[in-house]
């Protein structure tokens, strides 16, 4: 039985023979094979002006000038099939030039390839790229360092954090697509199935990797622009990561075969199956996981990138979290959800003192006084709640010109309806989108508690109300 809007049939005669070390490719030369699929071909290349290291060896780290070649051959297919692989091309250098970011693979260029010596090349399309130095998969085979696996979670979020400020679904979330530097820091990439949005959805072709689809994609009914798709089906695919990643790649659906564990997602998805987990994910991370796994799109939207990404920031911020280890910190995941919210809150006013708990930056008024900006959240179930759930907080940047990630924000954090004093306001900062879409690259100054460090931080005018009256800073 073929699975619903699975990959197309392909075979190994299908590509194009390998090209051997030192073949030439507009002005790059292949040096090794790194993988390939059903529609590409993936090489390691350099300038071709640059002699080869005769001392790295195959697996030496790629060099600052170092890239990878993704080639994606036309010649002899079925014009619905070229069609594809166009298409898939067409998306990856549109997104790469429109958003760029630290966590996504950088896009160098791309050319269609003229090669008269290799007829099946002919016509191929080649996008050279950023070359990592290996991929998350590799280091779930190999076994994640405990120490790093929070770190690599909170890159994955920052990367699909900007894609979605950005409105586009990566669609194809899994450890091959999380690319690492040799400091293990992530670059999403493989965008060829990414999709626009479109108001609220955005629609790709009915292809993808079947343990990483959500219920309502084995159900999604195929269109005449594709298969509808939303940011919650990475959301999804991050869950699965998580689980990957604590577990040793394993899956959190039972099943000997991606069909097999795709009945199970369903079966979950339609209530008639509870959620089991290993018991190697730590409390925390299992239920951080345990939202992006929620059964269906309006549970888990909610749950975005961005305020993922808030609670894995605070969480390694508290003492003894263990950053994803088990540990002291993980006794609070065992509590009941109220008493846990109120666990979280009071271990973080004591690690961000006023600005967090007193109630001098608390909402006083409907409207702030002068020489003050009041703090706003798009997120409706943010807004009013008795318990100041860490999950709803905002952060705060170092920088307003640099991207808004967890590298460049504070460790205070602030929730609807606080008074932040500020004393000035730029126009030219990063550009934030927020989750009614409101787009704005203006930045309040707010400055922080006695003894804070740095004193003053910023917050993006999308997250504020008023505040317009404020003097440029600069």
């Amino acid at each position: 039985m073929r699975p619903p809007h699975g990959p197309p049939d392909t075979t190994d005669g299908d590509r194009a023979d390998p090209l051997a070390p030192g073949h030439r490719v507009g002005d790059w030369v292949v040096t090794r094979l790194i993988g390939s699929g059903g529609w590409s071909t993936v090489y390691a290349a350099r300038p071709a002006g640059r002699q080869p290291d005769r001392t790295g060896g195959t697996a030496a780290p790629p060099g600052p000038a170092d890239v990878a070649l993704k080639i994606m051959p036309t010649a002899g297919l079925a014009p619905r099939q070229a069609r594809r692989i166009v298409e898939s091309a067409r998306r990856e250098v549109e997104l790469g030039s429109r958003a760029g970011h630290p966590r996504l693979i950088g896009l160098l260029e791309s050319f269609v390839l003229t090669a008269p010596g290799h007829p099946s090349l002919e016509g191929a399309i080649v996008l050279v790229m950023e070359r990592a130095a290996g991929s998350l998969r590799d280091l779930i085979d190999a076994g994640v360092p405990e120490d790093d696996r929070g770190g690599l979670i909170a890159g994955i979020c920052e990367g699909l954090a900007h894609l979605h400020r950005s409105g586009w679904v990566h669609a194809d979330l899994k450890p091959e697509n999380v690319l690492l530097g040799g400091d293990r820091s992530v670059k999403l990439s493989d965008f060829g199935l990414a999709t626009e949005l479109t108001g609220t959805h955005g629609y790709v072709p009915p292809l993808g990797t079947l343990d990483y689809f959500p219920p309502e994609r084995w159900r999604a009914p195929l269109g005449e622009l594709g298969v509808r798709v939303r940011p919650t089906a990475d959301i999804w695919a991050l869950g699965i990561v998580i689980h990957e990643v604590f577990a040793s790649g394993a899956s959190p659906f039972p099943g000997a075969t991606p069909m097999a564990r795709g009945a199970a997602v369903q079966e979950y998805g339609q209530g008639r199956a509870p959620l089991r987990m290993d018991h190697a994910v730590p409390p925390f991370w299992r239920a951080l996981a345990a939202d992006c796994l929620s059964p269906t799109h309006e549970a888990r939207a909610r749950h975005t990138a961005e305020s993922l990404l808030a609670r894995i920031a605070a969480h390694r911020e508290t003492p003894g979290s263990g950053a994803g280890r088990r540990g002291p910190g993980a006794r609070a995941g065992r509590r009941g959800p109220r008493a846990r919210t109120a666990v979280l809150a009071t271990a973080l006013c004591g690690i961000a003192g006023a600005a967090l708990c007193s109630d001098a930056v608390r909402a006083a008024s409907a409207t702030a006084p002068p020489g003050t900006v009041q703090v706003y959240n798009a997120e409706r179930d943010c807004r009013g709640q008795a318990v100041r759930d860490p999950r709803c907080s905002l952060g705060l940047a170092i920088d307003p010109v640099r991207p808004y990630t967890a590298e460049n924000v504070v460790a205070t954090r602030v929730w609807h309806g606080d008074i932040l004093t500020a004393d000035c306001q730029v126009a030219d900062g990063e550009t934030i989108i927020d989750e009614e879409d409101r787009r704005s690259t203006h930045w309040f100054r707010v400055h922080l508690p006695p003894g804070s460090e740095p004193p003053t931080a910023w917050l993006p005018a999308v997250r504020a109300k008023d505040g317009t009256a404020l003097p440029e800073c600069f």
